[in-house]
């Protein structure tokens, strides 16, 4: 049964499964899932805990023995089982199945811990034997767009009231790091009487910029046509020492992607068709932001583009006297629908 973070305690309060699946890298709701858990496994008396770390040479034979041995004084136990990014590899995905197959009224809670889970491994034979018979927990990073609604919500847990705007200016500076952002709540906590509204100037003043940027959030920013995110995620991606080529290699990469959905959709086929067309497929929570851009972006000026990327990728291997940074920068900006930086400069060095 699929859960999200949000809905998990509410979840536990009425049922505690014989599996959890926590998967995805977002720390902050990872940990406080796997928190949740073993609350609620220690108030259904369930004091005794194993870990199980997968790494290198795992022996799968491991999860069975931890299962079958109980200390004199424990009836159940709560099994952890973590396997961050490591591959299950055949004997893992035996090994799992096998255990949901077998669970028998032992009363044991099998807590999987890992990295995010695409689709094709969510129709697994192992995946699906487990999630039959238990909660699974997807962790994913709170969108952007979102961002501020949610931190206004968290502050609450803290005992602050959060203006809007002020939610929104600490989303700016710990975009993507949900950690450095509740850190952030609990100092303010720490420094304020509770219940204490707090103001956009007091965020600017007390709040370190903890933002952390990606070449996968720029492009999501760009799809979306949010320009002044642009900008600011490719200063961050400068700062963070991100080479150049990394960068052009992920807006090149939707050039393309956008340039083949115009192509599907002018041979008739349906938006989504398109969207599943691509290698690989576009998740549907991503489709409106590919339907934005395809509708500010026609196919000739997709093209133009590219032609610029092209240019760019020469100036990189010093084959053209186009400033790289600023060339970026106004391919990424124009990708959004915005004027870029080099707008003034020759005809030559021009997007056009």
């Amino acid at each position: 049964m699929k859960l999200f973070p949000d809905k998990l305690a509410d979840a536990l309060a009425r049922k505690l499964p014989a599996v959890v699946i926590v998967a995805g890298d977002e720390p902050l709701q990872h940990i406080e899932a796997c928190d949740a858990v073993r609350q609620a496994a220690r108030e259904r008396g369930i004091e005794e805990r194993e870990i199980l770390h997968v790494e290198g040479n795992f022996a799968w034979g491991r999860l069975h023995e931890a299962s079958a041995s109980l200390s004199l004084f424990a009836s159940a136990k709560l099994i952890e089982l973590r396997l961050g990014s490591s591959n299950l590899g055949q004997e893992g995905t035996k090994a799992l199945k096998g255990y949901a197959e077998d669970l028998g009224d032992s009363g044991n809670i099998l807590l999987l811990s890992m990295g995010k889970l695409d689709y094709r491994q969510q129709k697994s034979a192992w995946f699906q034997a487990l999630d039959k018979v238990g909660y699974f927990v997807p962790v994913w990073p709170v969108d952007a767009s979102r961002l501020g609604f949610w931190l206004r919500d968290r502050a609450g847990r803290h005992g602050l009231t959060l203006d809007l705007d002020a939610a929104r200016l600490l989303g700016e500076r710990t975009e993507g790091n949900l950690l450095a952002a509740d850190q952030e709540l609990q100092k303010l906590s720490l420094m304020l009487p509770p219940g204490t509204r707090v103001t956009p100037q007091e965020i600017a003043g007390g709040v370190e910029d903890s933002a952390r940027y990606d070449v996968f959030t720029l492009v999501d920013a760009c799809l979306k046509g949010e320009r002044a995110r642009v900008s600011r995620i490719l200063a961050g991606l400068r700062g963070e020492g991100v080479e150049a080529p990394i960068v052009l290699w992920a807006l090149t990469r939707e050039l393309r992607t956008l340039l083949s959905l115009h192509q599907h959709l002018d041979q008739g086929q349906s938006f989504d068709h398109a969207c599943k067309s691509q290698k690989p497929s576009i998740f549907e929570k991503r489709r409106p932001a590919y339907q934005q851009a395809i509708a500010r972006l026609p196919v000739k000026r997709l093209h133009k583009l590219l032609l610029f990327a092209q240019r760019l990728d020469l100036a990189i291997k010093g084959a053209s006297p186009l400033p790289v940074q600023d060339g970026l920068h106004d391919l990424a900006l124009t990708l959004a629908g915005g004027k870029g930086m080099l707008a003034e400069l020759p005809a030559s060095y021009r997007i056009g």
